[in-house]
């Protein structure tokens, strides 16, 4: 397989053979999200909160999403590093985008999106996004927590603010929020998910997802 360039912003030393927290796959997410967290204000605020535990945001996200213009070759960098295509939902398709799950044991899962092809895909948001800032930077990270409305709740006196209501009702399966979009160049960049999980589903509804991702226009 032909060696890939790196991200601008991710390190050649990310690459350095140690295993533990110097792991090269360990040391490639920890760039991504240190990216993210810097371009991303309520992205930060979690952060800053979490480290003040010792917790840090890396043991409560739920998971990691790129945008792309070909999840395949985007996908090419982490199945290099052990990630598995999940089987099991398949392409996971929504009215003009769909999607891939990408998933390794004790690591956040991977979610890679790009719009359909033809007239389908014409809606998406995803080509201009990729046009104007590259498939490189996470578009958004998802974390979990146990109460969405308390962690809205709070977060709004942090002065993060939510870009729609939450989807999903009460005592449902999967429950999902995004903050209102940071800005860049006058164009929405990122985003920041908060997710409710019950009963063990580790899965992505479309109907809800769909909804999330028209509120980032």
């Amino acid at each position: 397989m032909t060696k890939k360039a790196l991200p601008a912003y991710i390190s050649k030393s990310c690459f350095v053979p140690f295993t533990g927290a110097n792991d090269p796959l360990e040391k490639l997410l920890r760039a991504y999200l240190e990216d993210y967290v810097n371009r991303n204000k309520a992205a930060n605020v979690v952060a800053a909160g979490l480290r003040v535990l010792g917790i840090g945001l890396r043991p409560v996200i739920d998971h990691m999403t790129f945008r792309t213009l070909n999840v395949e070759k985007r996908a090419e960098e982490f199945l290099s590093l052990g990630y598995e295509y999940d089987k099991k939902p398949g392409v996971i398709k929504y009215d003009s985008w769909w999607a891939k799950v990408y998933r390794k044991s004790g690591y956040p899962v991977i979610f890679i999106d790009q719009a359909y092809g033809g007239k389908r895909g014409e809606k998406s948001l995803i080509p201009a996004w990729v046009k104007q800032f590259s498939d490189k930077p996470l578009h958004h990270v998802a974390i979990r927590v146990d109460d969405i409305e308390q962690a809205v709740f709070y977060l709004e006196k942090q002065n993060v603010a939510f870009a729609n209501k939450i989807m999903g009702g009460k005592g449902t399966d999967l429950r999902q929020v995004f903050t209102v979009p940071e800005m860049i160049g006058g164009k929405p960049f990122s985003v920041l998910e908060l997710a409710e999980r019950h009963r063990g589903y580790a899965g992505f509804l479309p109907s809800q997802a769909d909804g999330l991702m028209q509120s980032t226009r």
